[in-house]
């Protein structure tokens, strides 16, 4: 293949960096999640809370409405999310 064209480039590059803020941001909110997994074990707290986790797929639907992102992907992708949190938490009530 030849020469990428600047534009072409420039765009990976945005992409590139906005990836790269996305896994710093993951990263901090599993750090955070983990905290709170850790005081849910200490208080004895089941590891999910449906009724906080469709408030949330709520909030998060309308606001990639709000930002032009279709709210079914952002749905799964917090759907994704939130299944790996609850294994963290499961984990952690198991070792507690």
């Amino acid at each position: 293949m030849g020469e990428i064209p600047a534009e072409l480039a420039q765009h990976r590059a945005t992409i590139d960096n906005i990836d790269a803020a996305l896994i710093h941001m993951l990263a901090e909110r599993f750090k955070c999640t983990q905290k709170v997994g850790m005081l849910k074990a200490e208080l004895r707290m089941p590891a999910a809370d449906p009724a906080r986790e469709q408030r949330q797929v709520e909030r998060l639907r309308s606001l990639a409405h709000e930002a032009g992102l279709d709210p079914v992907f952002a749905e799964k992708f917090l759907n994704f999310i939130v299944a790996e949190v609850i294994q963290h938490h499961e984990e952690i009530a198991a070792e507690a």
